[in-house]
């Protein structure tokens, strides 16, 4: 399908950090979508609290995240295939409102006191499914809303407001749950989305013509013939696989470091994640303003090198300040790399594959994330040390990032 940007009002007084906001399609997406992952950002501080809390073990951690991203592994190619087949409004219309749906029976089981580990394992991997279709259709989206020429100054704002959301939602949430529990937040999260939804209704876009019906096997073998012959899409992808994987392991073994490491309750963990949120949105905000104007090949690869070895450093301090420090300043790092990763990629694939190679980087950051905090919080369990596995991990992360600049100097010139 051809891109074609959705009405612009065009607005002088627009800084031009803010131009995408000119389509008023986007300008419905940006204010839907802060509201609502600030929601989800509270969610997820929360449930990682809770099972900390019914649990005490780290090896479950990484297991409920893991049950997240399963699904995701499974389904996200097969799901790129659908995304480049049907209305992306529509499809996330459904997305949300079943995510809607899981935050409301998780909150229910919560405050009702019925809640045990088995009902967050089976929510997550709920969850996973639904945003196995809803990632790579957000992403694919963009594009229609804003056009390929504001697509860069998009992906930055949609970094802003995730990472905006994940300055606000974790310090609320720890808030909450040390006050009154995890429940109320879950409760939130599910309001939020009727904003999210209430943006997608009432969007003005150009009816959507289906392309021609083929095999879904054959769609996915073309996506995949693509970035197999794209060295550029293939050396992206396993520069983001190598950080998703191997880098990305702390997140959800963050509130071990909270409570074990660092000595402090819910509300460190909060700090922590906020801290993280606040360096993410100085970097897209950074990428909004000059976006056009940086080297992003260099930036991509300087901060990728960055992001591991901040990690090791995060793993050696014991001082909760400095520890705010280096996580958010790896949160510029790693929402750098993968902003410049995902426009590049859609900068470099025809509209007619967007969805499908989506997929696969969608399949990266969110599936193998989790399944490497998965590893890490039971090798942690089994050597005692957190830090340590985590330190070991970013690495390995580290090494083949090096590996792969040195194999693909050409990335330097995106």
């Amino acid at each position: 399908m051809t891109v074609s940007p959705s009405p612009t009002v065009t607005d002088s007084r627009l800084p031009q950090f803010l131009r995408a906001l000119r389509h008023r399609n986007y300008r419905l997406f940006f204010i839907g979508q802060l509201i609502s992952l600030t929601g989800t950002w509270m969610q997820s501080v929360a449930q990682g609290w809770l099972v900390l809390r019914l649990t005490d073990s780290p090896a479950l951690l990484g297991i409920v995240a893991a049950a997240s991203s399963l699904p995701v592994l499974l389904f996200s190619l097969s799901a790129g295939t659908v995304v480049d087949r049907v209305s992306k409004q529509k499809l996330l219309l459904a997305t949300q409102v079943a995510a809607m749906l899981l935050a409301i029976s998780l909150a229910v089981l919560t405050i009702s006191g019925l809640i045990q580990v088995w009902h967050i394992l089976v929510m997550a991997m709920l969850l996973g499914l639904v945003n196995a279709f809803d990632a790579p259709t957000r992403q694919s989206f963009t594009v229609e809303m804003v056009g390929r020429e504001d697509l860069l100054n998009a992906i930055a704002l949609n970094s802003s407001i995730f990472n905006a959301a994940r300055m606000i939602g974790p310090a609320v949430a720890g808030l909450l749950v040390a006050l009154i529990g995890e429940g109320p937040a879950f409760a939130l999260n599910a309001v939020s989305f009727v904003f999210v939804i209430a943006s997608l209704l009432m969007m003005r876009l150009p009816p959507f013509t289906a392309p021609k019906a083929s095999r879904s096997s054959d769609q996915l073998k073309e996506g995949l013939r693509y970035i197999k012959q794209e060295r550029r899409v293939q050396a992206l992808l396993i520069q983001a696989m190598a950080i998703s994987l191997f880098c990305f392991v702390h997140i959800p073994l963050l509130p071990v470091f909270a409570r074990d490491v660092l000595g402090t309750g819910a509300a460190g963990l909060g700090a922590l994640s906020s801290a993280s949120g606040f360096g993410a949105l100085i970097a897209a905000l950074i990428l909004a303003q000059l976006g056009d104007k940086l080297s992003r090949g260099r930036l991509l690869i300087f901060a990728a090198l960055l992001y591991p070895l901040l990690m090791i450093l995060f793993t050696t301090t014991r001082l909760l300040p400095l520890s705010m420090l280096l996580i958010g300043v790896a949160g510029w790092a790693g929402v750098t790399t993968m902003a410049l990763t995902n426009t590049l990629i859609q900068s470099l694939v025809p509209d007619a594959l967007r969805g499908r190679v989506m997929s696969v980087f969608t399949l990266i950051l969110m599936g193998m994330s989790p399944m490497g905090g998965l590893a890490a919080g039971v090798l942690a369990e089994m050597v005692g040390s957190v830090p340590l596995v985590v330190a070991v991990s970013a690495v390995i992360g580290w090494v083949i990032i090096i590996v792969v600049n040195w194999r693909a100097p050409f990335l330097r010139q995106l």
